[in-house]
């Protein structure tokens, strides 16, 4: 039996797979800004605990570990899923914006991560996985700050990985594309209610085109959910993983992009060093 941590538990990917880890048998300490959503989706189960977590609260986040501690004895599997998006333009976006954004998708994830990892050191084992994006790999127009963050969260992991691998401590950054969630409804996503004319065919394309993609995105949530259960249990997982067929594509495009680049512009780029 592995003991989960779940941030953003009570809806999305964080409410498909506590379902499916209770199911397994796991216990899951199940975060959320009002557990009361958690109790009234799952009701009362002997291995699950309903905490109240805003993971922008660092105190908060301690709190919630050590009763989860309390309660289960130790964290198996951190599954940093808690965020939201922003779209709109870089410039179409406020200072307060912008800030909340990597409160809540950076600032929230390094609480929430500098609270468990004490526990899974002392117990020299453990599982982090960071829900990153299609978006954490290449950035996009309209969804910039959005982007920005995941780059972010992209690049906690890779050094995590690396400082926590002797430990025993596995790290693993995972890349959703367009999923079929409630991502693109309201209650993720956040509007820039500022529109600037001269982004009309850029990041004001990409707002009308995400009206028609909600709900109709091409991965499947639950898959998703039964392979990070499945994955928890993986031997030497990958620092990385890209989940749905489009993050694949742009993951290929941007090295074929940069591939090209490089051959472009390589005797620029090594004419900056010292001469040999």
């Amino acid at each position: 039996m592995k003991t989960w941590f779940i941030t953003g538990a009570s809806r999305g990917f964080g409410a498909l797979i506590t379902e499916r880890a209770l199911a397994k048998g796991d216990a899951v300490i199940a975060t959320a800004r009002n557990p009361k959503a958690i109790a009234d989706r799952f009701g009362t189960h002997p291995n699950l605990l309903a905490v109240a977590l805003d993971i922008t609260n660092e105190d908060q986040a301690k709190v919630a570990v050590q009763a989860a501690v309390d309660r289960f004895g130790r964290i198996d599997v951190l599954l940093n899923n808690a965020g939201f998006g922003l779209m709109g333009a870089v410039e179409e976006a406020s200072g307060a914006e912008v800030e909340a954004q990597f409160r809540t998708n950076v600032f929230g994830l390094l609480n929430v991560t500098r609270a468990v990892l004490p526990h899974m050191r002392q117990a020299k084992t453990g599982r982090v996985l960071n829900i990153s994006s299609i978006g954490g790999y290449r950035s996009a127009a309209g969804f910039g700050v959005y982007c920005a963050t995941k780059f972010a969260v992209e690049g906690l992991s890779e050094a995590l990985h690396d400082e926590l691998a002797p430990l025993g401590i596995h790290v693993t950054v995972v890349e959703p594309g367009y999923f079929r969630t409630d991502f693109l409804d309201a209650a993720s996503l956040s509007v820039s209610p500022t529109v600037i004319a001269d982004y009309e065919a850029t990041a004001g394309r990409v707002r009308q085109v995400a009206t028609g993609l909600n709900h109709n995105q091409p991965g499947d949530p639950s898959r998703l959910a039964d392979v990070l259960i499945a994955f928890a249990d993986a031997p030497n997982p990958p620092v990385r993983l890209p989940l749905g067929s489009d993050t694949v594509a742009a993951i290929e495009a941007k090295h074929a992009s940069d591939a090209a680049m490089i051959a472009d512009w390589r005797s620029v780029a090594v004419s900056t060093d010292f001469p040999t």
